[in-house]
């Protein structure tokens, strides 16, 4: 028999090849410890020869890393070999491990995730509440709750992306084909979304600042994306759904089921015990319970930690935002709590903790990878490089003299080739936002245009790279089910999504300017400069 007959049907075709020539890749720890050597000698070069990237600043304190005078902000490469860095990597060392904000979020959720998964509430719910739902139906609901859940902050990766795998194995589809929708959807669609949130303060806080380089007067408008954020949800739920169910899905073949025993029993449970009606009914009590008590917090008069008093807007709920990742660690670890306790699969304290010892288990994988991804994303703060190369590229599209529609796709892809390597979107925004939004008014481009160009471009990358922070996460989920799965096997898998996003995206915001459609209430494509300022 040839080798072509004995290959997996997934490794054939051009797919096949990415996936064949990604599984050469190293380990994407190795990646990052080469990627960090790599830096270093760059970071050497650069000091040498004296690289540097400037930028008005109306600011009165520099931010870290920079150097202010006379009303510019000024980045110089610094050598990773000076004492000050060698010093600050290895005495610094344990805090850039600990301070690394993915981890964090990754603990503290699955502590939780794993009591209520592992006390079986999350099989219950899934049966109880989908198990009627058509097979056709279960792609869009994925797709759309994945970009839902970005109000969720990155807690989507560590609970609806290996609960799509369970769904999509409970009703016999393939588990892999309902990772890659949810991983699709929660990353590759990261700008989606039905109603603004966090990351719609957040980005338009640095807009705000940028901005305001030109018109000191400018104040944002967390709403000023809403409509195009939600234009990308119903343009890119046909995308997750059609290429899941018709490109990936037939791609992986049959599922040969391989799981281990605990998990086969759960998925060929067919109707709710009356225990498990009963746990469930309890955990939704505990659910109302633990969202009632953060409602108070928020509504309590006199008493609001969740409400930031001082501040004005809808920014004023940003305590709330950065507290839903607490909130959903106490939802999870309560409700699979009592759920045990009605199914009898907890029976004392001493197997929640162990439940939750098992979670972190899983994790190891993960725990060893953040060392390394961690202290690349900080040195490569410290070498100053990121916003050499952000402002560089920012300045190089301004003289190409191009249409605005064309200026924006520039930006779209500028924010994705950073994506590449710079996973935050936040910390490439506080960035680049300072050179091509007040760039891109001075061209009578609005600041609202210019952040949704870059947040379309900041999405569909996410996929499409293994030095994402979740991507090692996401490959250990994977690997609960084919165990041959390797970078990539992943990569290949996502590329289908990636392109299509990519295609839409440069579309959708071509048209957006094209036809000058609102971007939210107030908020227009193109800016008028105020009368007493001139470009």
């Amino acid at each position: 028999m040839s080798s072509e007959a004995v290959r997996p049907a997934r490794q054939r075709g051009f797919l096949g090849f990415v996936e064949r020539v990604g599984n050469l890749l190293p380990d994407p720890t190795i990646i990052f410890i080469y990627l960090i050597v790599v830096l270093m000698l760059v970071s050497a070069l650069g000091a040498a020869l004296g690289w540097s990237a400037s930028l008005p600043y109306s600011g009165k304190e520099a931010p870290a890393n920079a150097e202010l005078a006379n009303g510019f902000l000024t980045y110089r490469a610094s050598s990773l070999f000076s004492a000050g860095n060698i010093a600050r990597l290895f005495t610094e060392m344990p805090r850039t491990y600990a301070s690394f904000t993915p981890l964090g979020i990754v603990l503290t959720i699955m502590m939780g995730a794993a009591v209520a998964e592992r006390s079986g509430m999350f099989f219950a719910l899934i049966r109880g509440s989908l198990r009627n739902t058509p097979r056709r139906y279960m792609t869009p609901l994925i797709a759309v709750i994945g970009m839902v859940s970005h109000h969720a902050a990155d807690a989507a990766y560590v609970v609806l992306i290996p609960l799509s795998a369970v769904l999509f194995a409970s009703v016999g589809r393939h588990p892999l084909a309902g990772i890659a929708a949810a991983l699709a959807a929660v990353s590759g669609g990261y700008a989606g979304n039905i109603m603004p949130g966090q990351l719609d303060v957040l980005l338009f806080g640095f807009t705000q600042e940028a901005a305001r380089i030109v018109d000191p007067g400018w104040t944002m408008n967390p709403l000023g994306n809403w409509y195009f954020i939600l234009g990308i949800v119903v343009l890119f739920t046909p995308i997750v759904w059609f290429v899941t169910d018709r490109i990936v899905e037939p791609r992986l073949g049959s599922w040969n089921e391989e799981v281990d025993q605990q998990l086969r029993a759960d998925l060929e449970k067919g109707e709710l015990s009356a225990d498990e009606r009963r746990g469930l009914r309890h955990a939704g009590v505990v659910a109302l319970l633990v969202v009632a008590a953060f409602a108070a917090l928020c509504l309590w008069p006199g008493y609001t930690p969740f409400i930031d008093q001082e501040a004005q807007g809808p920014i004023r709920l940003q305590p709330l935002y950065a507290s839903i990742i607490a909130a959903l660690f106490l939802l999870f670890l309560f409700t699979g709590t009592v759920f045990g306790r009605a199914v009898g699969t907890i029976k004392n304290s001493s197997d929640v903790i162990g439940m939750m010892r098992e979670g972190v288990k899983t994790l190891a994988p993960y725990v060893v990878f953040v060392f390394f991804a961690a202290h690349f994303v900080a040195m490569f703060n410290w070498s100053g490089i990121g916003p050499i190369i952000a402002i560089s590229g920012a300045e190089k599209l301004q003289g190409m003299g191009l249409p605005a529609p064309l200026l924006l796709v520039c930006v779209l892809l500028l924010s994705s080739l950073l994506d590449l390597f710079i996973g935050s979107a936040t910390a490439k925004w506080s960035v680049l936002s300072s050179v091509v939004v007040p760039m891109f008014m001075l061209l009578g481009i609005s600041p609202e245009m210019t952040t949704a160009a870059y947040r379309m471009g900041d999405s569909y990358t996410n996929i499409m790279t293994p030095l994402m922070s979740y991507f090692p996460l996401v490959l250990v989920f994977c690997q609960r089910w084919d165990k041959s799965m390797g970078v990539g096997s992943l990569l290949a898998l996502m590329l289908p999504y990636a392109l299509c996003f990519m295609a839409m995206g440069i579309m959708m915001t071509v048209a957006w300017v094209g036809f000058d459609l609102p971007l939210g209430p107030g908020a227009q494509v193109f800016y008028q400069l105020p009368g007493h300022i001139r470009p």
